[in-house]
């Protein structure tokens, strides 16, 4: 698997953020550290990340039309936003804004990109 770059770089480092913030409130382990199950998630989520059909281009998972993750998985994220996301402002409070803005982004489903980019 190619090493993730640019905007997915930034989008898988923005999750992993929140997954620590949600892991160190909710599971017992050390500080700093994933426990074996939001490591496993986070594994995942670089993998899919990698995949992504969008590639740079790609908008944040809530505006995506394309749903990558399996039900748990996806589930499990769901959490870990909706706890993190709010504290994300006091502990990370550049990435929080660059996940704010990014929000904005319009989807486009990978096939317009592709018919977009045939045209020029």
């Amino acid at each position: 698997m190619e090493p993730l770059s640019g905007r997915l770089k930034s989008e898988h480092r923005t999750l992993v953020c929140m997954t620590h913030i949600y892991c160190d409130d909710h599971h017992d382990h050390g500080k700093g550290e994933l426990c074996a199950d939001c490591g496993t998630l986070m594994a995942y989520a670089e993998r899919r990340l990698a995949k992504c059909p969008y590639g740079q281009e790609k908008p944040t998972c809530a505006n995506c039309p394309i749903h990558c993750y399996k039900p748990a998985q996806r589930e499990h994220v769901r959490e870990v936003m909706r706890y993190a996301g709010p504290r994300m402002t006091l502990r990370h409070p550049v990435r929080a804004l660059v996940h704010l803005f990014d929000k904005l982004r319009k989807a486009i489903h990978p096939r317009e990109l592709r018919r977009a980019r045939n045209r020029h």
